[in-house]
């Protein structure tokens, strides 16, 4: 009697382990993935899939969409070919919901829905500000651009969309010494409080160097530095985001996603043909993986994310964006003088990544 009571104490102490071993590895889970483990909904990985043609898209028609920027317009800009409007994103495994955008309203009335970042992010903004309108383009709106903030309020139903431009999610600041980019300091986050969804993104500005760079110095701490590895800045900058994040919101009233690092297509070595760049390319990379693997901003934001105690869904558009070298402006853009294989033509990917975020928030 006494052995077996013995024996099913170690059954239940072993049991209690396991449970508690599994508690660990889920809270691990949690951290890492938690909003963003939906893109696994009934075993479906929204990013993992292929491009499509399909005559339903585009969404919207650029020249019935009064907020597109001259520089993602590139039709009105004298691209010739219309293709690269014509394909949809299809996942390996299940079906992207159609973008609704009464339904998007109805779900998101009286709500305030803010992209922080750089220009993408403006893209992936002015992108959901076009797919809902050609849904409500009778709808009253409000339409304000200033910096840093912008907005689209679409007054019948309450839903405000914001931009806040700051292309390093972390301050800027003036010392004597020049614009110092302070890797510890987010004071801007003070206009993010009070939204109820929330897109970041930030990466491309990390590299930009010369006439391009926006500060003069870095600070870390006490110490100010004329240059580093701009891989290990975005990391410590990240990092203070993600603090910012853990610190302030709540997510029983805000979601907050993590828009992706969205590649350039400069170096066609990338995709296997080093004599080109995205400039005449009319249609994108077949099958689902890019050969030069995702870049290494990516697995920064990935590290990131996954030590963060709040729930951050990445939206994670890097591998489909990649195999969409046909969709940059190119030449074809009213601001960027030059090749602009950086952003991305309007209508176009960013809808997209809207349409991906919809599925996300709905499925």
């Amino acid at each position: 009697m006494g052995f077996r009571c013995k024996s099913l104490l170690c059954l239940f102490l072993l049991v209690w382990l396991v449970f508690l071993q599994e508690a660990s590895a889920r809270q691990h889970y949690y951290n890492v993935t938690r909003l963003r483990s939906r893109k696994l909904v009934s075993g479906c990985n929204l990013f993992q899939g292929n491009w499509v043609l399909d005559p339903s898209y585009p969404f919207y028609d650029s020249s019935g969409c009064p907020f597109i920027d001259p520089e993602f317009d590139c039709l009105k800009y004298g691209r010739p070919d219309k293709q690269y409007l014509k394909y949809s994103w299809k996942p390996d495994a299940c079906s992207l919901p159609r973008f609704d955008g009464v339904s998007f309203l109805a779900n998101w009335r009286g709500k305030k829905i803010m992209f922080v970042g750089d220009s993408l992010s403006m893209n992936m903004w002015e992108s959901l500000a076009c797919m809902i309108h050609a849904s409500v383009s009778n709808s009253k709106t409000t339409y304000v651009r200033k910096s840093p903030l912008s907005f689209v309020i679409f007054e019948d139903y309450g839903v405000t969309l914001y931009l806040y431009r700051t292309p390093y999610l972390v301050d800027i600041v003036r010392e004597n010494v020049g614009a110092v980019l302070n890797l510890g300091s987010i004071n801007g986050g003070n206009a993010w409080k009070g939204m109820d969804l929330l897109i970041f993104n930030s990466w491309h500005w990390w590299t930009h160097k010369g006439k391009s760079q926006g500060w003069d110095y870095i600070r870390d701490g006490s110490t100010l530095f004329k240059d580093m590895d701009r891989l290990e800045a975005f990391n410590k900058g990240l990092t203070t985001w993600a603090n910012w994040v853990d610190n302030n919101v709540d997510p029983t009233k805000t979601k907050v996603f993590f828009q992706g690092i969205s590649p350039t297509h400069y170096e066609g070595r990338e995709w296997n043909q080093p004599k080109k760049n995205c400039y005449g390319e009319l249609v994108p990379l077949s099958g689902s993986t890019y050969p030069a693997g995702a870049p290494p901003a990516a697995a920064t934001v990935n590290k990131v994310l996954g030590m963060m105690k709040k729930p951050v869904y990445l939206l994670d558009i890097t591998t489909l964006s990649q195999l969409r070298k046909d969709a940059h402006p190119s030449t074809y853009s009213g601001e960027h003088p030059g090749n602009d294989c950086s952003h991305w033509c309007l209508p176009g990917l960013p809808d997209t990544w809207n349409q991906l975020l919809y599925a996300a928030l709905v499925m």
